[in-house]
């Protein structure tokens, strides 16, 4: 099936997964930057679910069956694209190859919301996206052995806060345009961190050995790289299975490459707990 959706983004690689208009929301420093304008109905391949009145959409294969056990995606969006409506996930980040694939991308993935005021590295919200993720694991025959979360910017730093809490649960990790500090403020306080030790050794420690693979633009203003690469050089000092692609030419919307790239679907698919 993901030589279909091979197949799919070849013929379309002159054209843009979706209006790549440059854009940043007026005080929001964790925006996406990429969107797109599609309706997420079960024609477009997504369909809405509830838990404990968080309305959110999950995509699924259009050969999807209950029969076999399905790779699962857990996709935390960026800061632009906190809400309660569940649907502004679904256009940026993943939520576009998915539509473009038309099906073909083998893989459930689900896309939770942030609510307004609050962010994904924190304890509230990170429950909330695990509740998305095990309504579908549980709903639609996800794998557990094949479970991976990826975000990109806000999403990015809820996924190495994900990956410490939870290392027994995801099979790979990719942060994207993150990190572990905080552009601003302090560090919350949560049992992730233990006082006095550098925050990047301690998520790095946690996380061990999951696999991870890093994407960070060269050029982006609003998370500067070193935040990736810290996380890369501290994942290698405690023998993590990490890499790092360090995207020249790229500013903060690294989401939009790094989600192109069929071989890090190949990848993910390799990737068994």
């Amino acid at each position: 099936m993901l030589s279909s959706f091979r197949a799919l983004h070849a013929r379309a690689a002159c054209t843009p997964v979706g209006a790549l208009a440059f854009c940043v929301l007026a005080g929001c420093l964790l925006a996406s930057c990429a969107t797109a304008h599609f309706t997420p109905d079960r024609q477009s391949g997504f369909v809405e679910r509830d838990t404990a009145g968080h309305r959110h959409f999950v995509y699924l294969p259009a050969d999807w069956t209950p029969d076999k056990s399905w790779p699962v995606i857990l996709f935390l969006h960026g800061a632009g694209e906190r809400g309660s409506d569940g649907v502004a996930p679904t256009q940026v980040g993943l939520g576009p190859p998915a539509w473009k694939s038309h099906g073909k991308l083998p893989f459930i993935i689900v896309f939770p919301q942030c609510r307004p005021g609050i962010y994904w590295p924190m304890r509230e919200m990170r429950d909330r996206a695990i509740a998305a993720l095990e309504d579908a694991v549980v709903t639609y025959h996800g794998d557990p052995t094949r479970i991976y979360v990826t975000g990109n910017s806000m999403g990015g730093y809820g996924t190495w806060a994900l990956g410490a809490q939870y290392p027994e649960r995801f099979a790979a990790l990719v942060p994207i345009a993150g990190g572990v500090r905080p552009p601003f403020g302090k560090l919350p306080a949560d049992p992730i961190f233990k006082e006095g030790e550098d925050p990047e050794l301690t998520i790095a420690r946690a996380v061990g050995r999951t696999p991870v693979w890093i994407f960070h633009g060269r050029r982006d203003w609003m998370v500067s790289p070193d935040n990736s690469r810290r996380m890369f050089a501290r994942l290698k000092e405690v023998g993590g299975d990490v890499r790092y692609n360090e995207l020249s030419d790229v500013g903060h919307q690294a989401e939009d490459p790094a989600y192109a790239m069929p071989e890090l679907f190949d990848w993910l698919l390799a990737q068994h707990r």
